[in-house]
């Protein structure tokens, strides 16, 4: 009777590569939980550090503007006017086609890049860039952008560079990842660094594709008479906002 019960012992253990595998799937599913569980709290540590981020900015746009307010009812009051600092930032948006289109022209338009109908990018307003503008003025408009113009490109029109190719900007980790080196690391961290034309603008605007927006919704008036003759090209400064918003 104990010979059977150890032959039916022997008969019910389990293979040793069986053995092996289980351990090994173990060990693996271990691993994986851990690293979800330090993803997930590093992720939840960095989205409080995003949504600070935001909160830091917002208050301090809102300091920006009490600031000019209270500059300009201070300069009426003592009799005088207060003028505001220049703008850093231009928006450029290209408004004619390729029709007869000058070679330097075009050249001027793709480092500006404006490749295409309706294609909107940001500059910085230095020497050189206004004398790019100058020489493609017929065939663009522009002017100063406001905060929430810039926010809503860059939320609604926003797409990554990322090795060339056109990456749509879905989460925070598109950022991070290209330009977390430069110190941005979300969206609003970007926006913020376009809006101020912080140190790293460059690295922030290169990572941006050029805004591929749509005709705006009741048309053009005249794009081949300058704004100032009741035209489209040319410099719009503070109305580019309500333009843009009608192409976005």
């Amino acid at each position: 009777m104990s010979q059977k019960k150890q032959q039916m012992q022997v008969e019910q253990k389990v293979p040793e590569n069986v053995a092996k595998k289980t351990v090994r799937d173990t060990k693996l599913r271990e691993a994986v939980a851990k690293r979800r569980t330090e993803r997930l709290a590093a992720n939840k540590t960095r989205r409080s550090q995003w949504e600070k981020n935001g909160q830091a900015y917002e208050a301090e746009y809102k300091a920006a503007e009490k600031g000019l307010v209270d500059n300009i009812r201070k300069a009426k009051s003592e009799g005088g006017f207060y003028v505001p600092a220049e703008a850093k930032l231009i928006l450029v948006v290209r408004i004619r086609g390729i029709n007869t289109l000058n070679p330097q022209v075009r050249q001027t338009l793709r480092l500006l890049k404006l490749r295409q109908l309706h294609n909107a990018a940001f500059v910085r307003v230095n020497k050189a860039t206004i004398e790019m503008i100058r020489k493609v003025e017929p065939y663009v408009t522009y002017g100063y952008p406001s905060r929430t113009v810039i926010k809503n490109l860059v939320y609604k029109r926003g797409y990554a560079k990322v090795n060339g190719q056109r990456i749509p900007i879905t989460n925070n980790n598109v950022v991070e990842q290209q330009l977390g080196k430069c110190g941005i690391h979300c969206v609003e961290d970007l926006i913020h660094e376009i809006t101020t034309v912080g140190p790293h603008f460059k690295e922030a605007n290169r990572f941006l594709w050029a805004f591929k927006l749509r005709g705006p919704r009741g048309g053009f008036i005249a794009k081949r008479r300058s704004f100032i003759n009741q035209g489209d090209w040319g410099n719009r400064e503070d109305l580019i906002n309500d333009l843009v918003k009608r192409m976005i």
